[in-house]
């Protein structure tokens, strides 16, 4: 992950190919709400695009946040990456896992994940910000926790590249799980745009924590399951005797005892009638 080539340019084809996807969803669902509710614009298309607003401003702040820690941690020395690193088995550095995926080693590894967590962030989170920090909370746990039982002694463990790897995933399988074939086919396509990934993914890769990597992947698989869309529930249908038609009950209107026919009523009460 740290020694991408060309990263400017993948990211920013891969961008645009983004943007022309969400467009495109968005197309679609602005003309499945005007075959439902007969305005343009309306309903879920607008939904999309509230969220897709604020997915856009929250990957903008991240992308800054680790810029500003990277511009600190490297007027430090890069102490921060000593101090703040993931330690395989050493208890008092375990809360590090949720910090580390904020630090980078140098200007190139910072270089070569921003790309691809903009993008990738981007797409887990324009469905919904408030679950995309939950998803992000998992994917930190699960990959950092690889790393803290599985990596090498003496090693220290910093980057984004399991977030990345977190959210891929995430995008994957939401799209798979709600039956969103656009969702996995952009992120499968996003992927592909970014291929040098796949050369850092598998065993043995040098100066590379592919135990992260896997560790995010898995994550953000659980999280396509744990944080699936919602299906309404089916209203329970109102108790009815047979012969009410739409299952509402019929109810026999009081009849004043002082009424001559009272009596009579009274019995075809009794009778069911």
């Amino acid at each position: 992950m740290r020694r991408a080539v060309r990263v400017v340019k993948s990211g920013y084809r891969a961008e645009h190919g983004m943007c022309r996807a969400v467009r495109w969803e968005l197309t679609m669902a602005n003309q499945l709400a005007v075959g439902t509710s007969g305005k343009p614009g309306s309903g879920r298309a607008e939904e999309i695009l509230a969220e897709a607003r604020k997915a856009l401003f929250v990957m903008a702040g991240f992308i800054a946040v680790i810029w500003a820690l990277q511009i600190a941690n490297w007027t430090d020395s890069y102490g921060f990456d000593t101090h703040y690193g993931i330690i395989p088995r050493d208890l008092l550095r375990l809360p590090d896992i949720f910090v580390a995926p904020f630090l980078h080693f140098s200007w190139s590894h910072i270089e070569a994940n921003s790309g691809p967590l903009f993008i990738f962030g981007f797409l887990a989170a324009y469905r919904g910000v408030w679950r995309f920090v939950g998803v992000t909370v998992l994917i930190a746990i699960t990959s950092g926790l690889a790393v803290w039982f599985f990596a090498s002694e003496h090693s220290v463990t910093v980057g984004a590249s399991g977030l990345i790897f977190g959210y891929f995933g995430y995008v994957v399988a939401r799209g798979l799980i709600d039956r969103n074939l656009i969702d996995a086919l952009i992120g499968v396509v996003m992927a592909l745009s970014f291929a040098y990934m796949l050369t850092v993914a598998v065993p043995g890769a040098p100066h590379v924590s592919w135990l992260g990597h896997l560790g995010g992947l898995i994550g953000g698989l659980a999280a396509g399951w744990l944080f699936r869309a919602k299906k309404g529930k089916a209203q329970p249908k109102p108790k009815g005797g047979p012969g009410t038609g739409s299952g509402s009950a019929t109810r026999p209107l009081p009849v004043p005892t002082d009424n001559p026919r009272a009596e009579l009523h009274k019995e075809l009460g009794d009778l069911g009638l």
